[in-house]
């Protein structure tokens, strides 16, 4: 099927929150402001790695205007944050690790005068050798950048020993061995970290910041601010952008101590190049594969080996390396294989949390092989797939339990019907080649086994009437708003008027875990579906109490309760806001529930996966070498759609998003400091970048006996790209990409020039003399 914007008009939704985005009314959390209010800036290292002398804050503190001037010494409670180990200090006393670490932050009447304050601060460093490579890192004279060494985490899978592996290579009838190098990028989102922490006068603080895990974020201001979680109310939504990089702690901590320090609410916005310096980028990885294959194509033996530059702190390193080595057999199914990689601590910016979350750096490599063990047995870039994919009852990736799923077998087959594959690639001027390719993949939701991954959601009638339902996820900007009201709407037969959506605010929600890994669409649908009809049980007998009627001759629909029995009815026989006057006791429904794992003890396995394939069509100038995305086609396979519009957007939007990560973005970096300070520097995607024309098709349908619902569908679009454009310009050019993002100076060195000419000597007119 198809997915544009003719299919399902009925259920194409406005967004709720569309027309205010659009027209710039809506108020973001950077926004804000209160009567009284302070704004904060935060003191960042000049090195990336050094020894703290001294650091005086007296003149800053004598600048009018200045209210508070906090160090190490004023955290109330543990220095230090981060999602899986708390490594990384709130402020820094006695060591740099890297060029964004904070050292001081100060409160003032204005941003300028805050600013002006922290330049006025004195530190004394003593400059060390910065650890600007993992290589650097793991050599045997490398300092010890923590406590327990340079290594953050190591991960493996294997099949079997190594002599069997290597038994296997030897059987081969072609190896092809090749290391893969992917960038650090940026998130690239138009609201920069920020937002406003409100000291309340019972002692306790409201923190309005963009986060995609608003519980975790207060669990970890309670160590760091030595306060009970419950003094802490965190309201998280709505976000200008994330992409997993606010899924971490960045300015909270330290708006949090200078509230509590004056008193007043204080406001802290990171400009650009703060951001830049001290956000989470993804993770640069070097990934040498070793493949072998029979000579009929199949695939018998695996050998990977993963460098991931974590940076100076762990974030959320250990299960972007997990997840990577999970990944790195993608759909295939493979007898020998031996995985090993290592996240390793070094003097550069902190890697974290990404769209695709290590799956894309992997995949790249991954199917980079296939297309090179095709052309050495001169196969096709379908059928080397085709003999080597999954079935619908494999086990999973790490050899765990998964739901059964075809979708591997199915977005190839869909994939390879693609026109692209068709269209005759003859040059569309003198000097361009064009050239096509594809890739798939498989992408794992929800945060794997041994990670606690629970969800929770209240359904009620309030007493203004409207069908409440509450979850504690994250409006980002991926529609999530619009797919509950959908949900809940189609589920209740209600319409969207009857309803109100709560999100994003730990005061009002119950704890629904993060609005990552692609989970929060499925964890809203299993909610939804778990309440549903206890909560319409209850509503119905309370109605009928009220009527002196049968509960079994009422139903749910808009507007109110409605009798089943009189189908002439144009309006219900009583309305949800009259409910809500009348009922002494409203109908409210809780449930908590965790996201589906395997039951084999696989740590990080995953249960539910998504898969996805691409087509593209490239255009390759001969001259400059510049590569050109002409058209693109994604087939993905995510259970059914719940929002048309969203599905869409999250597809397209991550498509564009990965077609930066394969041709222009790397945040650069020389001796531990950014070269890419800004986007004038740090090129992304732009509307002139787009393809001409983005094809989605959509395979909704799920195995039998598969009732789990939908998959999230908000990392799978940006996946497979990459390989596909690197294919497609191999198509063009004969230039096979290890380095993303793709260089034109390489293409052009390496292009033969007596070649080039004559491919293009034809075209337009132009002949070769016989001279």
């Amino acid at each position: 099927m198809e997915l544009n914007r003719e299919y399902a008009k009925e259920r194409w939704h406005k967004r709720p929150d569309g027309v205010d985005k659009v027209t710039g009314k809506l108020k973001y959390l950077t926004d804000l402001s209160f009567p009284d209010m302070l704004y904060g800036k935060i003191l960042r290292s000049n090195y990336a790695h050094a020894k703290i002398i001294s650091i005086n804050t007296e003149h800053a503190q004598k600048v009018p205007g200045v209210k508070a001037v906090v160090t190490a010494k004023d955290v109330p409670g543990l220095n230090g944050f981060g999602l899986i180990f708390p490594d990384q200090p709130v402020f820094c006393d006695e060591k740099i690790l890297y060029e964004g670490d904070a050292l001081a932050a100060v409160a003032a009447v204005s941003d300028e005068i805050a600013a002006q304050a922290i330049k006025l601060i004195e530190v004394v460093y003593e400059p060390l050798t910065v650890l600007d490579s993992p290589e650097k890192a793991l050599s045997d004279e490398a300092e010890k950048l923590h406590q327990d060494g340079n290594i953050l985490h190591r991960s493996s899978y294997t099949t079997t020993n190594h002599c069997e592996i290597q038994k296997a290579f030897d059987s081969c009838y072609k190896i092809i061995e090749e290391t893969y190098y992917t960038p650090r990028q940026m998130h690239g989102y138009m609201e920069t970290e920020g937002g406003v922490v409100v000291p309340n006068e019972d002692g306790t603080i409201t923190v309005y910041a963009a986060t995609q895990h608003g519980f975790k974020d207060r669990m970890q201001l309670s160590r760091v601010l030595n306060m009970d979680e419950e003094k802490i109310r965190v309201i998280s939504s709505p976000i200008g952008g994330s992409f997993g990089g606010k899924d971490e702690l960045n300015v909270q901590p330290y708006a949090s101590i200078l509230a509590l320090v004056t008193n007043k609410p204080v406001k802290i916005h990171q400009k650009r190049k703060d951001s830049v310096v001290a956000g989470l980028k993804r993770h640069p990885m070097k990934i040498t594969m070793k493949t072998g294959v029979l000579s009929d194509g199949k695939i018998l033996a695996h050998q990977v080996r993963i460098v991931a530059d974590t940076g100076a702190y762990a974030s959320l390193g250990p299960a972007v390396l997990d997840f990577a080595v999970e990944h790195s057999t993608g759909p295939y199914m493979i007898e020998y294989v031996d995985v090993e990689g290592v996240s390793v601590y070094t003097n550069n910016g902190v890697s974290g949390e990404f769209r695709g979350f290590g799956g894309n750096q992997v995949t790249f490599a991954l199917e980079s092989q296939l297309d090179r063990i095709a052309e050495q047995l001169n196969m096709s870039q379908i059928d080397i797939r085709r003999l080597n994919i999954r079935n619908a009852n494999d086990l999973g990736p790490l050899g765990q339990r998964i739901v059964p799923n075809n979708g591997a077998l199915e977005v190839l087959e869909d994939i390879s019907n693609s026109y692209l594959l068709k269209r005759n690639n003859s040059p569309s001027s003198q000097w361009k080649s064009k050239g096509t390719g594809i890739a798939i993949t498989m992408h794992g939701g929800g945060l794997g086994f041994g990670r606690p991954d629970p969800s929770g959601g209240r359904l009620s009638l309030n007493r203004e009437g409207k069908i409440e339902i509450a979850f504690g996820f994250e409006e980002v900007g991926q529609g999530l708003l619009s797919s509950i009201e959908i949900m809940l709407t189609e589920q209740l037969g209600c319409e969207k008027e009857d309803i109100s959506i709560v999100i994003g605010d730990t005061g009002l929600v119950p704890p629904s875990g993060s609005s990552t890994a692609s989970r929060a669409t499925n964890m809203a649908w299993q909610g939804i579906k778990r309440m549903k009809d206890p909560w319409e049980k209850e509503i119905l007998n309370g109605a009928a109490k009220i009527l002196s009627v049968k509960p079994e001759d009422l139903t749910i629909g808009p507007k109110g309760i409605w009798n089943k029995l009189n189908t002439e009815l144009i309006e219900p026989i009583i309305t949800y806001k009259k409910l809500g006057e009348l009922l002494n006791e409203l109908p409210i429904i809780n449930s908590r529930y965790d996201f589906p794992t395997t039951p084999d003890p696989v740590v990080g396995g995953h249960y539910l996966y998504s898969f996805g394939a691409v087509a593209v069509e490239v255009e390759v100038d001969m001259i400059t070498g510049k590569i050109k995305v002409v058209e693109l086609e994604h087939t993905i396979a995510a259970g059914p759609i719940v929002n048309p519009m969203g599905y869409l957007g999250q597809i397209e939007g991550g498509g564009i998003m990965a077609l930066g990560f394969t041709l222009m973005e790397d945040a650069l970096m020389e001796e531990g400091k950014y070269v890419t300070r800004n986007f004038d520097t740090y090129i992304m995607p732009t509307i002139k970048d787009i393809p001409l024309n983005t094809k989605v098709n959509a395979i909704e349908t799920l195995m039998e006996g598969d009732d789990l619902g939908p998959r999230g569908v908000g990392e799978i679009g940006t996946v497979a790209l990459a390989p596909a454009i690197v294919a497609a310009i191999h198509d063009a050019t004969g230039y096979w990409a290890t380095k993303l993002p793709v260089s034109p100076e390489e293409i052009l060195s390496s292009i033969n020039p007596i070649k080039a000419f004559q491919l293009f000597s034809d075209v337009e007119g132009v002949g070769i003399s016989g001279n």
